[in-house]
């Protein structure tokens, strides 16, 4: 039986512009072979169930990849089982999910039975004042994030010339023709995007141990203005047409824009990293990216970046101080919620998710 290491990635993001999804990522269509879209409230169980069904797969040896939620990274929002095409989903807001194969491919599953509405219907006034606290939060989180990447973008343009773009590319050619063989005869590798990192009501989360759990070669890309893209943007692209499947990771703050580049099928990664985000390992390489810049272009401008990066870093704060508020409103959602949730129906509806998960075997 093999043993596979714990693989988590985030699909939803707290960006600048609101709820960014890559939901849609979530399977391939041509490779799914069962997806169940959970439904249901606050506190129902949904975490539990999917926690419930990766722990029976985790037991019969099948490689498990658990998607976290941006909003609590102790919660699962998703679960996928890659080598079956698999995969157990959150379907709710904000990150709604909807059946592109229904039934055959799709199933509901209604975790809102679990719920005791008796029990519930006297605290209404209570579940709705969270709940209209709890969206406000994130509204404000919303507006602070979109200024500071306001703030964040215009230091990343003063610094953006031509002749860097150039250089960069450059350099991925190298790193290109000495760490990505091509592979002969293979089809373009397949891209799939993954966020290895969020804002969360913890502030700023970096997954760089699902990286490090399927890489054993590491280039850390030291990224204090945002430049990662444009390396990344020509080693994804050519390490996909020599034939190398790849997970290409968005920058939370610029979902645009890549922020981190995995190459498992050669255990090759290329990590960015900031003044609060720290790789926990050595190297095999470093790249100072801010380095590569234009010496009198970054002594013009620097200044202006220091008030940039205050700034921003301001802003980002506020913006996790508000996601913290909406947890805390959240968590007294699953307090009022909790005491009147059968688990007891909960389990039998991961027992049943899981026995017909088997039975696609």
């Amino acid at each position: 039986m093999t043993a596979y290491p714990k693989i988590q990635y985030f699909l939803g993001a707290n960006a600048p512009t609101g709820f960014y999804s890559l939901y849609d990522q979530l399977l391939p269509l041509e490779r799914a072979r069962a997806v169940y879209i959970l439904k249901g409230g606050p506190g129902c169980g949904k975490s539990t169930l999917m926690r419930r069904v990766a722990g029976w797969a985790e037991e019969a040896g099948l490689e498990t990849e658990y998607i976290l939620c941006s909003g609590d990274p102790d919660s699962l929002d998703a679960l996928v089982l890659p080598a079956l095409g698999v995969a157990l989903v959150d379907g709710t807001a904000p990150h709604v999910v909807e059946p592109r194969c229904p039934g055959a491919v799709e199933r509901y599953v209604n975790l809102g039975d679990c719920y005791d509405a008796a029990a519930l219907r006297p605290l209404r006034g209570e579940l709705t004042g969270c709940m209209a606290g709890y969206k406000g939060c994130y509204q404000r989180a919303y507006r602070c994030l979109g200024a500071a990447a306001e703030i964040w973008e215009d230091q990343r343009s003063a610094l953006l010339t031509d002749a860097l773009v150039q250089k960069l590319e450059r350099r991925a050619r190298g790193i290109l023709r000495r760490e990505v063989p091509r592979r002969k005869g293979a089809e373009p590798g397949q891209v799939k995007q993954r966020f290895l990192g969020a804002v969360t009501h913890r502030g700023r989360l970096t997954l760089y141990g699902t990286a490090l759990a399927q890489c054993g070669k590491v280039y850390e890309l030291a990224d204090g203005c945002g430049l990662a893209h444009e390396l990344l943007l020509p080693l994804l692209t050519g390490a996909a047409a020599a034939g190398w499947d790849a997970v290409a990771c968005p920058d939370p703050m610029a979902p645009q824009r890549l922020a981190h580049l995995l190459l498992p099928g050669l255990g090759l990664a290329f990590l960015s990293t900031g003044k609060d985000r720290l790789l926990p390992v050595r190297p095999y390489r470093r790249v100072r990216l801010d380095a590569a810049t234009d010496g009198e272009v970054l002594r013009r401008n620097r200044p202006r970046l220091r008030f940039a990066k205050k700034v921003s870093a301001a802003l980002e704060g506020e913006a996790v101080a508000s996601l913290a508020r909406a947890k805390a409103m959240h968590d007294d959602l699953e307090r009022l919620y909790n005491p009147h949730v059968d688990f007891g129906r909960v389990e039998e509806l991961a027992r049943e998710v899981w026995e017909d998960i088997q039975s696609l075997e």
